[in-house]
């Protein structure tokens, strides 16, 4: 595990955004394709605007890059609350990645028949038991990540790549991707920013291993590669 902290999310984007362009570009080195995971929410708007800027959008073999939903909510992708309307407008829409190799979830067909489709076209892209070569994700005050809620059976999966669940709470189908995919992938990295998740972090990084309570500590590569990067607000109760 990794461990890196920052003074605020501008200083966190930054350097994110100079780590991702050089692991992207290591990988490369020895394979032809680089398979990245996007995150939702809030935090990562600033890293993905800042890849998609003149610093940084030049740094990267677009042409390489296959980028895929973490998770998504069963919305129209012209709704606000869409991940991939948030891909698209922060990150996608500016850089020269061929659409072919965007990978979206669709939202225009049942959810269960959605998260079916997606773990095939995932299986079809990976071979064996291979995953992505990186996973970006969030954390939720209530420690989860992606869609892996507490309370919820998706956070029991142990087979499927893919699940899809109804949300009580915000009336909702949403689907995601799972621990065992996520658990295949080469390196996973946590970004994560506010006060408001300094007991999460806590909790997932340090805390007792509870996860019907805490889903993000079934984050656990095979291989161990885990990056958690920090403002120092996120980070407190790890000191």
């Amino acid at each position: 595990m990794h461990i890196a902290t920052t003074k605020n999310i501008d200083d966190l984007s930054a350097l994110v955004a100079s780590w991702i362009t050089t692991y992207i570009n290591k990988t490369l080195i020895n394979q032809a394709q680089f398979s990245i995971a996007l995150s939702g929410g809030n935090t990562p708007k600033k890293l993905y605007q800042l890849l998609a800027s003149d610093e940084y959008r030049d740094k990267i073999n677009w042409n390489r890059l296959h980028v895929f939903s973490g998770d998504e909510r069963c919305v129209p992708p012209t709704d606000d609350r869409s991940n991939a309307k948030m891909f698209s407008e922060t990150l996608l829409d500016h850089v020269p990645i061929p659409p072919m190799q965007v990978h979206t979830i669709r939202t225009d067909i049942s959810p269960e028949n959605s998260a079916a489709e997606y773990e095939q076209l995932l299986h079809e892209h990976f071979t064996g038991n291979a995953s992505f070569d990186l996973v970006l994700l969030g954390l939720g005050k209530d420690a989860h990540t992606l869609s892996l809620f507490p309370g919820y059976d998706v956070i029991q999966e142990q087979n499927r790549w893919v699940a899809s669940f109804f949300s009580k709470e915000e009336n909702i189908h949403r689907i995601t991707l799972t621990a065992p995919a996520v658990n295949a992938a080469a390196c996973v990295a946590f970004i994560v920013s506010g006060a408001d998740k300094t007991a999460a972090v806590h909790e997932t990084v340090i805390g007792e291993y509870q996860p019907g309570q805490f889903p993000a500590q079934l984050i656990q590569p095979a291989n161990e590669q885990v990056y958690w990067w920090l403002d120092e607000a996120a980070a407190a109760d790890l000191k």
